[in-house]
């Protein structure tokens, strides 16, 4: 068949039954695929193959070619041909040979070719056939195949009459029925019309428009309105309610084939052009015509389909009732089976709920607790797990790093502040950094000072292990500011070339213990960090200590592999610790020594960073520290304090903000390290918000962290509001309110204004004790409270008008509620009655109630009677209804809170017996 325009087309009711033809017409039947093949199969896919069934060789110069739609057992071929005949024409013996059916044939006046030909989709055996011009004959006729009457003489005897003629001397160069309308046939003719026939009434078209894309026209067959034609390399989409002009025009670089609707999913067209291997699908979202501000213009989402590497499609065929699925062949008469995959439409809700849609009717679900979930980590589902944890609400800052262990970074964090605000102590609230970094300990980049910064002293440092024979010296910088940044990088231990005294670090206190019990409590604190507690050691000239270090690690890795190998574990390798020791026990510090060349070439070959920083140090060549301090595997703390110890003050400045740069292009929070919870800060978080979404870490950070200047800022604030809807987002309110509680205590001078009040029903003015009695009595706390009867207002402050009564004792309503606080006025022995205490960073807050609660207004919100709350509370647990005469509404169980309660309490009951 190679060279031959071959056509593929599946049968409309039988479904797994499919034609081929080209010069010659093959049947062909789809079933699942069994191995071995026989000879007559065809793999069409990876499921199924083509069994071939029969094949039709009787037929010449055929140009197209329909199958019935209607149901039958046999397939009936309708095929047009070049002379203009229709023949009617099946595979073997079948049931349309007793009609009379096959073989039947139905030719024009004049001989020209046939150009297209679809049977009637409604009515059986109605056959339209459009052909070429002639100058004296139609060019649209309609056969009547079971009932045409027949008329005229011809050398074999009577002809066949059409049953209707359209287009008396034009061209259809395509004919379409409308699926839904049966009587309406749509024609494209003559290189410019697209025109609309009903066929009860010939006489003229119903509808038309000028247009020279009148090939391949074919009608959606889930819309009656909706049409399709082409020319060249442009499809137009039309719309008979809207027939001037096309609603959607689609491009390609080269000339459509063939376009076909599919017809099981809405607006989803398929195309070919010539010479391509891709099948375009066109997503189509039809105008809403007739609208009140005019039709929308219709839009096209377009995907290509490969289906055959490297092989050029000839034609394609929609299977009529299975979803997407379609036939298609190649120039080369390779077959393929093939279901278009649907895009997704994928809904992702805040309460961690994945739904999209799978297929036309199928929708998938997916939750948090589906193990599939978790390959999404998503950051969402350990936001509210932290939450309910109360993360970022806890008292003391380093239980937070508890709930974040999971997360190296955050953990880090969380100590680190707790560390720095120890360190600190009461300094903290007196500067406008709450937690300051190192930049800021070292007044340097934007924290330093006008006037000159300070000056750090330079020591040469010997090499005390290696005894009086090394005369090597290493230069050694020292301040206060460097020591206690140094403390911020946690190496809190003495240093032994300190002296006492020395007026660079006089004063000094709290250095913490020796470096062997910091390095001791280091290595029981971090499993296998032997090679960090060594690197320490030597950046502090202690290489004999580092050296036990290194030992004592293989020692442990040795009976580490011990117990594992008996357990069936891998075992742990730790003789390259040994042979490290032995490297280093070779130091002399001599700069031309043979171990030192050795050292350099076979550095880069040690897999641990901490490894390549010792030889580093050790084979730096002067103050080129950059292989230390470049190193990306050592943790951010000890490159920043080794620098704080080996760079001048030029040098370490330039490298501090070269590395909080690197550290806020990357989200890193160890740069906080660096920035501290400033605002310099504030880039470094909203990239680490950029990239991971964890916008609650930020939130929280901002609300135990910040001074209360910074938490003012625009960022932080957008912060704290996208964490508070996310939370309301979750409903869970309670986390949300204990948010608010402690970002409000942040700033306890910022009260909110007070939105809810009472107002008298004569002069609408409040008469609540906030808006009156408080503010006038400022300051004078003690006086308010000493007497019962200051607390008594029974009448309007502001017209004397009386209040309502309480409806149990008749007596006038007016007790304040609610607390006056006090922030360290007053001692607990003036204060008096009720006090609630609470502690906002080192400020103590009391409050006293201006009022016992059973005194407060109480009223149902329906028929606004009231009370005091005790009489009310008291009246209601005997009784329903309102205690005022007359009014029958029962308040208490309009409230919802009271039902809920009372479900619960027969809950207990029933539990109890």
């Amino acid at each position: 068949m190679s060279g031959i325009k071959l056509e593929v087309q599946w049968s409309p009711v039988h479904r797994d039954k499919f034609i081929i033809w080209g010069n010659d017409i093959f049947l062909y039947e789809v079933s699942p695929c069994k191995d071995p093949l026989r000879p007559s199969c065809l793999r069409i896919s990876e499921h199924t193959v083509a069994h071939l069934l029969a094949s039709n060789t009787n037929q010449h110069y055929v140009k197209c070619i329909d199958i019935h739609p209607h149901p039958e057992t046999d397939i009936l071929l309708a095929i047009g041909q070049a002379n203009g005949k229709v023949v009617l024409t099946s595979f073997g013996s079948t049931s349309f040979d007793s009609r009379g059916l096959i073989g039947k044939e139905f030719a024009p006046k004049h001989a020209r070719q046939c150009n297209a030909l679809q049977w009637s989709p409604s009515e059986i055996g109605l056959l339209a056939v459009g052909l070429d011009k002639n100058r004296g004959d139609h060019s649209v006729l309609l056969w009547d195949v079971v009932n045409g009457s027949m008329g005229g003489s011809s050398g074999d005897g009577l002809t066949a009459k059409p049953l209707q003629e359209l287009g008396l001397s034009e061209t259809a160069h395509s004919l379409t029925w409308i699926a839904q309308n049966p009587r309406s046939l749509a024609l494209g003719m003559n290189h410019k019309h697209l025109k609309l026939f009903d066929l009860r009434d010939t006489t003229k078209p119903v509808n038309s428009t000028p247009t020279k894309a009148v090939f391949g026209l074919i009608a959606d067959p889930h819309s009656e309105h909706h049409l399709a034609s082409y020319v060249e390399g442009q499809i137009s989409i039309w719309d008979l309610r809207n027939f001037e002009k096309p609603i959607l025009t689609l491009s390609q670089s080269k000339p459509f084939t063939k376009m076909s609707w599919s017809p099981t999913r809405r607006n989803l067209l398929g195309s070919l052009t010539r010479d391509s291997s891709y099948l375009y699908l066109y997503d189509i979202q039809h105008a809403v015509v007739g609208s009140a501000d005019g039709p929308e213009p219709a839009i096209a989402i377009e995907r290509n389909v490969k289906l055959e590497p490297q092989a050029i499609l000839a034609s394609f065929s929609w299977h009529p009732s299975h979803e997407n699925r379609l036939l298609a062949i190649t120039a080369r008469g390779k077959i393929s089976d093939y279901t278009v995959i649907e895009r997704i439409t994928l809904n992702w809700s805040p309460s961690s709920k994945l739904i999209w849609t799978y297929g036309r009717q199928t929708l998938r679900y997916m939750n948090e607790t589906d193990p599939a979930y978790a390959c999404l980590d998503d950051i969402s589902v350990k936001i509210k797990e932290r939450a309910l944890n109360d993360y970022g609400l806890k008292q003391d800052l380093w239980q937070n790093a508890d709930l974040v262990a999971e997360d190296e970074g955050l953990k880090k964090l969380w100590r680190w502040l707790n560390t720095n605000q120890a360190l600190m102590g009461e300094e903290v609230n007196c500067r406008v950094v709450k937690h300051p970094g190192v930049r800021a300990i070292l007044k340097m980049g934007p924290y330093q000072s006008n006037g000159t910064p300070p000056k750090s002293e330079m020591n040469c440092v010997p090499w005390s292990d290696l005894g009086p024979s090394c005369q090597s010296a290493v230069r050694i910088y020292r301040s206060e500011e460097r020591e206690r940044a140094l403390q911020l990088c946690g190496w809190r231990f003495e240093r032994w070339w300190l002296e006492s005294g020395s007026g660079a670090v006089s004063g000094m206190v709290g250095m913490g213990n020796s470096l062997n019990s910091f390095l001791d409590r280091l290595e029981a604190e971090e499993e296998g960090s032997h090679t960090r507690v060594a690197a320490i050691a030597i950046f502090n000239l202690r290489i004999r200590l580092a050296i036990q270090v290194l030992n004592g690690g293989a020692s442990a890795a040795a009976a580490t592999a011990v117990s594992m190998n008996g357990s069936g574990a891998a075992m742990v390798d730790g003789s390259n610790l040994n042979i490290v020791a032995m490297a280093l026990s070779g130091y002399t510090g001599d700069k031309n020594s043979i171990w030192r060349e050795l050292c350099l070439a076979s550095r880069s070959q040690l897999m641990d960073p901490y490894l390549r920083a010792i030889f580093a140090f050790l084979t730096a060549d002067g103050d080129n520290y950059d292989s230390v301090l470049n190193e990306a595997g050592m943790a951010v703390e000890d490159r920043v304090a080794f620098a704080c110890m080996y760079l001048s003050d030029s040098k370490l400045n330039e490298y501090l903000e070269r590395l909080a740069y690197q550290l806020t292009e990357k989200g890193d929070l160890a740069g906080i390290l660096l920035t501290g919870t400033s605002e310099e800060g504030l880039d470094l978080l909203q990239r680490y918000v950029d990239l991971t979404g964890d916008v609650q870490s930020v939130s929280v950070l901002a609300i135990c962290a910040f001074s209360v200047d910074l938490i003012k800022n625009q960022k932080v604030q957008e912060w704290l509001e996208s964490y508070r809807s996310l939370l309301d987002s979750w409903r869970m309110w309670n986390q949300r309110s204990q948010f608010d509680v402690v970002l409000g205590a942040r700033n306890s001078s910022d009260k909110p204004p007070q939105q809810v009040f009472l107002s008298c029903n004569f002069c609408g003015k409040s008469v609540s004790m906030y808006m009156q009695g408080i503010n006038r009595n400022r300051g004078q706390y003690g006086r308010l409270g000493g007497t019962s009867n200051k607390h008594k207002i029974s009448s309007c402050p502001n017209c004397r008008k009386p209040l309502p009564r309480c409806a149990i004792c008749l007596i006038n309503m007016g007790t304040p509620s609610g607390f006056l606080t006090q922030q360290r006025l007053f001692s607990d022995e003036r204060l008096g009655g009720e006090v609630a205490v609470s502690t906002v960073g080192n400020t103590v807050i009391r409050e006293k109630t201006l009022s016992e609660f059973s005194s407060w207004f109480t009223w149902c919100q329906t028929c606004r009677h009231g009370g005091h709350a005790t009489h009310m509370s008291q009246w209601f647990k005997l009784h329903a209804e309102c205690p005022v005469t007359g009014c029958t509404c029962r308040c208490m169980s309009l409230d919802a809170v009271v039902r809920l309660g009372s479900v619960s309490n027969k809950s207990e009951s029933k539990n109890s017996i």
